[in-house]
């Protein structure tokens, strides 16, 4: 398939699917056609593609959901409400198969009923999404965990309970919440969210407590998977033993180092590529490190989807490793060590800066 004719997605049987099964088809059928188009379309085009599916897909959840609780008796959503993504969903970054990373952000309105509603809403979309091809996250950040899902008031009770604790854990949520992005729903309560989110971010405090230095500490933990000898490090161990690790090894290691920056800046986007054209226009670190920055994560997202995957029951899911028989090949072999060795040069950046701050709190 040439790239002129991946221009755009075919949302229409996504947007008339009228339960989850029938979601997970139309779903499957597009994913189907865009990865055999994957090959001669640019990772950028790509990119923006697969996020317009996942978009639709998972909007045309929630109205699933809605539906089905009408026609059980419980009537219409009693306040309003954002879907919200969270992960590479929330960062407009995910691969076909990307699994669930999502909440709720619901209006304080006083009922009593909304609290009940919601409680059975969030396991419910949590299901259909499921049901359609999303695999549940890990982590439990899902619609159906209640710590992922709460009023505008609650969530900023919980964000400044993060942010006042600062531990590893704290932190990763913290930043699991930067990459919030609205998917469906009342537009407002995201934009809300964020401005909650973004006044606790900004809240001034001692160094001790400075978030900056917080999140380098957990940022810095990544190493590029490069030996002394510049050679690329795989699995040594296990079904993927000679593979490389691409999520961790070289995707995440570019996100975590770009969310920092972001972070420490003010810079409000939410996808790794906005944070850069972000960081950019603010002249906040050399342009020649941001040139290096964007073209290694565009090798992150083309690798991510050459990584080998797996098929059950209709539903695609990756493994995140890019198999060693595609390493042999000199071209990717030579690609992967440039920007292996753009993220080393990354994170000696980052590992000096939190050197410095150390010092400061002496």
């Amino acid at each position: 398939m040439s790239e002129s004719a991946m221009k755009e997605v075919n949302l229409q049987s996504i947007r008339a699917a009228s339960d989850p099964e029938g979601l997970g088809s139309a779903r499957l059928e597009e994913q189907t056609r865009l990865y055999e188009g994957f090959a001669t379309t640019n990772i950028g085009v790509w990119n923006r593609l697969v996020g317009e599916l996942h978009d639709a897909v998972m909007s045309r959840a929630t109205e699933i959901c809605e539906r089905q609780l009408m026609k059980e008796g419980f009537g219409p959503p009693p306040a309003p409400y954002a879907f919200i993504a969270f992960g590479s969903a929330g960062r407009n970054e995910q691969t076909l198969w990307s699994d669930q990373d999502n909440g709720l952000v619901i209006e304080e309105n006083g009922d009593p009923a909304a609290k009940d509603y919601f409680a059975i809403f969030g396991p419910r979309l949590s299901h259909i999404l499921e049901k359609s091809g999303y695999p549940p996250c890990p982590g439990n950040v899902m619609v159906s965990n209640p710590l992922w899902r709460k009023t505008v008031k609650e969530w900023g009770r919980q964000l400044e309970n993060w942010r006042s604790e600062l531990g590893w854990e704290q932190v990763r949520y913290l930043m699991i919440a930067a990459d919030m992005r609205h998917i469906a729903g009342d537009g407002s309560l995201s934009a809300a969210f964020r401005r909650v989110m973004h006044d606790v971010f900004e809240r001034k405090s001692s160094p001790e407590q400075d978030l900056g230095a917080a999140v380098l500490r957990n940022t810095v933990r990544h190493k590029a998977a490069l030996n002394v000898l510049g050679q690329v490090i795989t699995e040594q161990n296990g079904e993927h033993a000679g593979d490389f690790d691409v999520k961790y090894g070289l995707y995440l290691p570019i996100v975590n180092a770009i969310r920092y920056l972001a972070v420490v800046y003010g810079v409000s986007g939410s996808s790794t590529l906005e944070r850069l054209n972000q960081l950019n226009q603010l002249e906040a670190v050399p342009f020649r490190w941001l040139e290096l920055s964007q073209k290694a994560f565009y090798t992150a997202l083309r690798f991510r989807s050459l990584a080998s995957y797996k098929e059950e029951g209709g539903v695609l899911s990756g493994t995140g490793f890019l198999p060693g028989e595609w390493l042999r090949k000199k071209e990717i072999r030579s690609e992967l060590r440039e920007a292996l060795g753009t993220v080393k040069l990354m994170y000696r950046t980052l590992q000096r800066q939190q050197r410095y701050a150390e010092r400061k709190w002496l």
